[in-house]
């Protein structure tokens, strides 16, 4: 009998009528052959915001958009927050009204506020602002505050001073109203002053006196040095390529040293600042350089203001404060009348730096003042033109002017003060002036 031989099975008949899909294979683990071909789980659903980020969220939106039917979030202001939003208001809202300093919420939308006409409001409202605010933007608002609502008079009472946060600015806004401001308030100002000053000293003098004391140094060194003078570091690296091994030694060609006279005066420097309005940030900045510059045992320095006048205030460079508050900004400009006087002082034209501060609208004589530069240089004298000393950049300037400078050598640019001591340091060393790209 023949075995049975293997047998075929036909496929199931398609069921026309659809079901649901069979279930995808699993596996257990007790089945590590087959363990990787797990089926992937369905991604999680995206995460939502929590709440408390959407209530942050809709709130900086809320102090943003200032509040009113009009900011579309809902949100109502409360505590701090509500203080923060009526400081904002009372400085920057839309119809400056004459009430307190909290602001107030029309039904059209529109912000209103305002900071009265009295010293007590704006007082409370300047410590408003320094607890809710970083210091950089209490400056801001103070500013703001003073130009757009004309509180400049206010100024001139001792309780709004001791509130203000002191600042280059509001030291320009001083000196603008020294000449109105009562007895009873200008102690209180120079109090103010003075605390910028010596800021600024420290921030600035420890370095310009570092880069200075080099460059005098540098352009002071003599190749024909007595022996006590010798550089010998420096006469060492400049001639090691006269070494000679089977000797051990240097043989130097020339030798690098100082004179003798390193402590007299070597180079002298001359200020030349002008004081009208627009310069107010300049005058504060020249008159610490001023006082630093001074202090310099190897510099001879002569401060000079000018507008339609000319007043030198070198006998004041002890102390700056005094300086400042023997300037007036403000009135008319005549850069050849100060260039004149400044040229009569000069004794050491090869060793003396004049730099002019100065936006060169001129009100004098145009070509006279260009003449007087252009006898200046050609008799030695280094000299600068500097459109601003600040770090605000160049104002609106005499662009005529300025390319008539620069075409007798003497480019006109803005300076910061964190610049000035490399400018300074070229101008001694009579190297090529490091003007900035935005020049």
């Amino acid at each position: 009998m023949t075995p049975p031989g293997p047998t075929s099975t036909p496929a199931p008949a398609a069921d026309p009528t659809p079901g649901p899909s069979p279930a995808p294979a699993t596996t257990t683990a007790s089945d590590p052959a087959t363990a990787t071909a797990t089926a992937t789980p369905a991604p999680p659903p995206a995460p939502t915001a929590p709440e408390s980020a959407v209530d942050e969220r809709l709130r900086r939106w809320r102090m943003v958009l200032g509040g009113g039917s009009a900011d579309g979030t809902g949100r109502a202001l409360t505590g701090r927050d509500a203080a923060m939003d009526g400081a904002l208001t009372a400085l920057y809202g839309g119809r400056g009204a004459s009430g307190a300093h909290s602001g107030t919420q029309g039904g059209s939308g529109d912000r209103s506020g305002g900071l009265g006409a009295s010293a007590p409001s704006v007082a409370r409202w300047l410590g408003d602002i320094r607890t809710y605010f970083p210091s950089s933007v209490v400056q801001v608002m103070q500013r703001d505050a003073i130009d757009r609502l004309g509180l400049s008079a206010l100024l001139l009472e001792p309780e709004m001073l001791e509130a203000v946060e002191a600042d280059v600015h509001l030291v320009g806004t001083l000196l603008s109203l020294n000449k109105a401001m009562p007895e009873t308030t200008k102690e209180t100002a120079r109090a103010v002053v003075r605390k910028v000053v010596q800021d600024l000293e420290k921030r600035l003098a420890s370095r310009t006196r570092a880069t200075l004391t080099g460059a005098l140094d540098r352009s002071a060194r003599v190749q024909r040095p007595r022996h006590h003078d010798i550089d010998w570091d420096r006469t060492i690296r400049a001639n090691l390529k006269n070494y000679v091994p089977g000797r051990s030694t240097v043989i130097p060609e020339r030798l690098i040293g100082h004179g003798r006279a390193s402590q007299s005066v070597k180079k002298e420097v001359v200020l030349c600042v002008d004081q009208s309005g627009s310069m107010a940030a300049s005058v504060v900045y020249a008159s610490v350089f001023g006082a630093v510059l001074a202090s310099m045992r190897s510099l001879r320095t002569r401060l000079v203001v000018f507008d339609t006048a000319v007043v030198d205030l070198t006998d004041d460079l002890d102390d700056p404060v005094d300086v400042l508050f023997g300037t007036q900004l403000g009135g008319g400009t005549d850069i050849n009348r100060a260039l004149a006087y400044c040229q009569s002082r000069i004794t050491r034209p090869a060793d003396t730096v004049v730099v002019l501060i100065s936006d060169l609208y001129e009100g004098g004589i145009r070509n006279e003042m260009l003449k007087r530069v252009a006898a200046m240089k050609a008799s030695g004298v280094q000299f600068v033109t500097l459109l601003a000393l600040s770090d605000e950049g160049a104002p609106a300037y005499d662009r005529e002017h300025a390319a008539a400078l620069a075409a007798l050598g003497a480019p006109a640019f803005a300076c910061t003060p964190d610049l000035f001591p490399e400018v300074m340091a070229a101008a001694v060393e009579r190297r090529p002036i490091p003007v900035p790209d935005t020049a």
